[in-house]
């Protein structure tokens, strides 16, 4: 297996694009991404896309060929790859595997969602597929729902407060202010996520990440390849993925994401790192609950110490840990096909220390997790800045 790199990345700020569609979006991404990487749509070999629900949103399937017809990548193989709110991380992971592979040695990795064209109940159906139809979406259950499940146990089992997840959003939209990407540019306090209308008990409108259009793409290449396109590359540590129930019902428990947790394990064996040894991490934050579990889940917190934690600050950035410095799916947004890739291309900009006011001092070993469904689809990475 041969070691890979991240040699280009792009983005496109995220939010409500009205006046682009989903292949503008893919198109200024990927371009933006080949520039970084010093390198032409010729020298491509092969493009994933991540997108969940093109054809629920904008009417559009086959999406792969359009994405590689837009971005002049003639006559390569291109795959799309969905799973759910994971398709992004999953098309990145898939594209290190093809470099790590030797079949091929420059690869493109995108991820879009044009979600904002349907009716925010439409938006909300579609997104239901990514959990058990029959057994959840079709008996009522919504996504925010679920994920109340999860924060009303947690609150028994633990003692976590409303306030403490209140913090998460806090953070995040702080972090997001200084992102120029990011959806949304204002500061919120406490009481405003507090005060925020119930979607669904415990969670408000202020606990949940919006609804976004957005791509974000990245450039792959083996790092010994890696210095001839680029002076700072990203060497990719470890790739790891891990699936659990699709149905919350069949947990082994709601209080964690296991699939989180051996994704992680595993990730962390890969790189022979522990814990202590990331800088910054970029976690699922699709609720606020989310990335309390996030962060116990992946080790850096015991389970039921990560609320307090984040209420302490201990989050927040240049603190004990950076958590979600791009402003995370809740500050800077989600549209889910391209969250997986930009939360890479946000890692990769912090350790090649482009990350402007939200730069991490001495940021050197990033992760990433990606999250699909209510936690049945987990991909893990870990990034290191080569010197």
């Amino acid at each position: 297996m041969r070691e890979v790199a991240i040699i280009g990345v792009g983005l496109t700020r995220f939010g409500e694009r009205w006046e682009h569609g989903l292949r503008d979006l893919m198109a200024e991404a990927g371009l933006n991404a080949l520039n970084d990487a010093n390198i032409s749509s010729d020298d491509i070999e092969m493009l994933y896309g991540g997108v969940m629900a093109s054809g629920r949103f904008v009417g559009q399937e086959h999406i792969a060929a359009l994405l590689a017809d837009q971005l002049g990548f003639k006559n390569i193989p291109a795959v799309r790859v969905e799973n759910a709110c994971a398709s992004g991380g999953t098309a990145l992971r898939q594209g290190y595997i093809t470099v790590a592979s030797g079949i091929h040695d420059i690869v493109a990795v995108g991820g879009v969602e044009k979600m904002t064209d349907v009716t925010t109940s439409e938006a909300t159906t579609a997104l239901g597929g990514a959990g058990d139809q029959e057994w959840e979406l079709a008996q009522g259950i919504t996504f925010p729902g679920l994920y109340a499940l999860m924060a009303k146990r947690h609150m028994h089992d633990y003692g976590t407060t409303e306030e403490q997840m209140a913090a998460v959003a806090v953070k995040n939209h702080k972090n997001a202010v200084k992102n120029k990407y990011a959806q949304f540019h204002k500061e919120i306090t406490m009481e405003e996520v507090l005060r925020s209308k119930m979607v669904a008990d415990p969670l408000k409108v202020f606990d949940c990440s919006p609804i976004s259009d957005g791509a974000a793409a990245i450039i792959l290449a083996p790092l010994e390849m890696a210095k001839k396109f680029n002076d700072t590359p990203i060497k990719i540590l470890a790739s790891t993925q891990a699936t659990d129930s699709l149905s919350l019902a069949e947990r082994e428990s709601i209080t964690g994401l296991r699939a989180t947790q051996i994704a992680a394990e595993k990730a962390f064996s890969q790189a022979k790192l522990k814990p202590k040894d990331i800088n910054l991490v970029e976690v699922h934050d699709c609720f606020t609950i989310a990335e309390i579990l996030a962060i116990e889940d992946l080790g850096f917190y015991r389970k039921g110490k990560a609320a307090k934690a984040t209420a302490d600050g201990e989050t927040a950035l240049n603190s004990k840990l950076s958590v979600n410095t791009s402003g995370g799916l809740k500050g800077c947004g989600h549209p889910v096909g391209a969250t997986g890739v930009k939360q890479a291309v946000e890692i990769a900009m912090q350790l090649r220390g482009e990350a402007g006011e939200r730069q991490v001092s001495g940021a050197e070993i990033g992760m990433t997790h990606n999250v699909g469904g209510s936690g049945a689809t987990a991909v893990v990475h870990i990034m290191k800045r080569i010197n």
